[in-house]
């Protein structure tokens, strides 16, 4: 005989108090620290489509120290962002981007010898651990940080230094993360007009990609000597100035990485015109419209030109920013530019992430879009692939208790096989990172929601399964009446 019960209320207060899963697929590694056998390619895919917490974490300059109040949150709010909760982090899972890019400054409030403040260190924790949370995955970078990578050519040993430094207390900070968390080299700043003009020949060109590869290979060497979770980590290596056709270029070599355990960075601001200008400029003519056939062309291209250089040979592709400013410019366009590099770099294995600003396109007040339409565009492009936390609302077999014998189902037996183990665990977090995937019977739905009744099928339910498949079984009540 089969009883369904609700599990008692001391697992669910033991399910509160617990902040680590053991499990595998989908939101388990996410919050437990686990690390899949899975390609940085495959890991890309997963990820659907991303968008940047732009002008927020990586705000700097001098003037902030000032004017602000010495504390984290006056350079957080520095250029122009409130103050991130939790809910603005939730509501980027919720419009449908799998993975949360998120620039950071580490030189604000640093101390001697470059030692990144605590306080800020935790402060970008707490961002990652709520993107974690929401079921996305988190890229964090070296972001322009005022601009001293510039100095790297003039003075190499003292800028390596630095940089090392850094890299050094990020790995320690993070070093226990699961998969769902991303390191990234730089962000457009490795590559240098003091070494080559790229629109004057080829003097310096050499040297200028031969100080980028080598950056580039630090990084890896100190990411994978730095311990923990950090010697498999998946790594996202800048481009030459993160431009396409420099880092197409055969002089850019991806480092070598005993993990294997890597993917490329490139940003997509092309035409300038309609991509960065809000107004004309004297090195430029700003233009309010995209979308001619010969634009669309110049797109399909430029992204058949990543795929061949690096997809087709197994490497992947992040497109860590693409975007447009909304000042100027018309809205269809707007749109058709936005949703074609979106779907353009989508359909070939890239991993398209929108730069966004306070005033773009997520309202960081309401937590939402501000334009469904360009939303439900990017969905479309998604498809499946969005965060776990987008699931079906739970249905009435969840909430009711049947009573005759054929039909009573275990509590927690998500798989409906008869017996609860960690296949459920992982049937549980299998649907909720891809209910369309790995849909669930109605005995199953039924079943699922296990802990914390009525809030739907979620990460908890099956880490409530997991501490019963634990030594915790014999010493909670009644589980010894199911049979």
């Amino acid at each position: 005989m089969k009883l369904y019960r609700r599990l008692p209320a001391a697992l669910t207060a033991a399910v509160s108090a617990v902040s680590v899963l053991t499990m595998i697929p989908g939101e388990a590694e996410a919050v437990s620290g686990q690390m899949r056998e899975i390609s940085t390619m495959e890991l890309v895919r997963d990820m659907g489509i991303g968008i940047n917490l732009g002008n927020t974490m990586e705000a700097c300059g001098d003037w902030i120290a000032q004017w602000g109040d010495g504390t984290v949150s006056s350079y957080e709010t520095a250029w122009g962002s409130p103050v991130i909760t939790e809910d603005m982090i939730s509501g980027y899972a919720e419009a449908g981007f799998g993975v949360l890019r998120i620039p950071v400054a580490w030189s604000n409030l640093m101390g001697d010898n470059y030692t990144i403040s605590p306080d800020y260190m935790a402060r970008v924790q707490q961002i990652v651990d709520w993107t974690l949370d929401a079921n996305m995955y988190a890229i964090i970078n070296i972001h322009y940080d005022n601009g001293w990578v510039n100095k790297f050519p003039d003075n190499k040993d003292e800028c390596m230094k630095r940089y090392t430094t850094m890299w050094d207390q990020i790995c320690e900070g993070f070093k226990d993360y699961g998969d769902h968390l991303m390191f990234e080299s730089q962000n457009e700043e490795l590559g240098w007009d003091t070494l080559w003009n790229k629109w004057g020949g080829t003097n310096g060109k050499d040297q200028s990609y031969a100080l980028v590869n080598e950056i580039n290979q630090k990084f890896v060497d100190t990411v994978r000597a730095s311990g923990g979770n950090n010697s498999q980590r998946h790594l996202l290596i800048s481009g030459y100035n993160t431009d396409l056709s420099c880092t197409c270029d055969s002089m850019f070599k991806m480092p070598d990485d005993p993990a294997g355990r890597m993917a490329v960075s490139v940003h997509y601001y092309s035409p300038v015109g309609f991509a960065i200008l809000e107004e004309d400029a004297d090195w430029g003519k700003a233009s309010s419209t995209w979308g001619t056939q010969a634009e669309v062309k110049t797109l399909q291209n430029d992204m058949d030109q990543l795929k061949y250089t690096f997809i087709d040979k197994g490497v992947p592709v992040i497109i860590g920013e693409y975007g447009c400013p909304i000042k100027n410019k018309e809205l269809d366009s707007i749109r058709r530019f936005l949703t074609s590099v979106c779907s353009e770099a989508y359909s070939r294995q890239l991993c398209p992430v929108m730069w966004d600003t306070p005033g773009g396109q997520y309202d960081r007040k309401s937590c939402k879009m501000s334009d469904t339409v360009l939303q439900q565009a990017l969905l479309d492009i998604a498809g499946d692939n969005i965060p776990a936390n987008k699931v079906p609302e739970t249905t009435e077999a969840a909430e009711t208790t049947v009573t005759t014998e054929e039909d009573q189902v275990l509590t927690g037996d998500a798989n409906a096989d008869g017996k609860l183990d960690l296949n459920d665990a992982v049937a549980i977090l299998q649907y909720v990172s891809l209910p369309a995937k790995y849909p669930l019977s109605d005995e199953g739905m039924a079943a699922a929601d296990c802990c914390d009744p009525g809030d739907g099928i979620t990460g908890k339910d099956a880490l409530a399964i997991q501490m019963l498949d634990s030594k915790l079984i014999s010493s909670l009540p009644y589980w010894s009446e199911q049979k």
